[in-house]
């Protein structure tokens, strides 16, 4: 059974972003498992993938999340038999449009998230046409509906931030070419679109330079809290990494008047990685519209034990997180 809100113990005691500050357009969750079993292509569904559960959706869109990312495989949306340049498999892209249907039809808004890497089969994705014609055929399955966010592919890493940008370019372009001309579009960098090495990786020379007709398009980044920013420990290097990882980041999206978005944060349920993530949320806030959602990693129903589920009933970030951490910001 589903927790109500009624069992949830909000913390309500404090203001966590003093001042003036801004609230989130998107709150939200990832919602893994169709891109699980990496390297078993095409797999079965049921056993090596597995899509989200109505009634997990259904438990975050009553405690006011409204955006759900919803990671895939390449690889199963394009066969390997015909590659990026052949048809979509009819049955995964149609599990794909049920699960967005589902959430958008009950007011949310979801978010396409092919989750490779920026590689297919293992390789980097090199073609800049390829991708913008698969973009522009994906794109085409969701033209019609508004409530779809395009996030062009999940933390590149492995190749330049030029490349990156290149590849990023070729995304918004195909999709602005199939018709969708009203959807947010998000664009990552290289070495894993990390906040904290924003600045370092080369991300903050080339992102600024995206060109969208529609001027509709935010950079995504991604942040982690243990020592490695992984998102493999519950450990948090402390209760201010927070803020401290996101300070470099925030500075670039406002000095260069770009869009930003969290579209996976992460951390332990311990009261430093509650505090941590709270510095966070409240640096975003605070940031005066430059932040325009925050997204947790992750939910889904295979994820077991893992310390960051938010899977409900009983994911491990239930009892904690998500009270302490997450719904004080909604």
């Amino acid at each position: 059974m589903v927790p109500s809100s009624s069992t949830l113990e909000v913390r309500t005691d404090v203001r966590f972003a003093v001042g003036s500050y801004h609230t989130y357009r998107c709150r939200l969750v990832n919602q893994s498992g169709a891109e699980f079993t990496p390297g078993n292509y095409p797999g079965l569904k049921g056993k090596d993938f597995v899509w989200p559960e109505t009634s997990s959706l259904d438990f975050f869109l009553g405690h006011g999340f409204n955006t759900f990312r919803i990671p895939f495989a390449m690889e199963r949306m394009s066969p390997l038999a015909t590659g990026l340049g052949g048809p979509l498999d009819s049955a995964y892209l149609s599990d794909l449009k049920t699960t967005v249907n589902y959430i958008t039809g009950k007011g949310g808004y979801a978010v396409i998230d092919p989750h490779n890497y920026l590689k297919y089969n293992g390789a980097v994705i090199n073609d800049a046409a390829v991708f913008q014609s698969w973009w522009k055929m994906l794109a085409t399955e969701f033209k019609g509906n508004g409530k779809v966010i395009f996030d062009i592919n999940n933390e590149p890493n492995g190749i330049t931030a030029e490349h990156a940008f290149t590849m990023m370019q070729a995304g918004v372009n195909g999709i602005r070419a199939s018709g969708a001309t009203t959807q947010l579009i998000l664009v990552s960098g290289t070495s894993y679109t990390g906040a904290w090495t924003w600045v370092s990786s080369g991300n903050s020379d080339y992102m600024a330079r995206i060109k969208d007709p529609n001027n509709n398009w935010a950079v995504q980044m991604h942040q982690y809290l243990d020592a490695d920013a992984s998102g493999t420990s519950p450990t948090c290097v402390s209760s201010t990494v927070g803020k401290e990882r996101l300070q470099a980041a925030t500075k670039w999206c406002k000095s260069n008047n770009v869009k930003c978005f969290l579209g996976e944060i992460g951390a332990g349920s311990s009261q430093d990685c509650i505090d941590a993530i709270n510095g966070a949320l409240c640096t975003m806030q605070q940031a005066e519209g430059t932040w325009v959602g925050a997204l947790w990693w992750a939910a889904g129903p295979w994820w077991h034990d893992y310390y960051q589920s938010m899977e409900p009933p009983n994911g491990a970030a239930i009892a904690r997180i998500l009270p302490e951490a997450l719904m004080p910001f909604m």
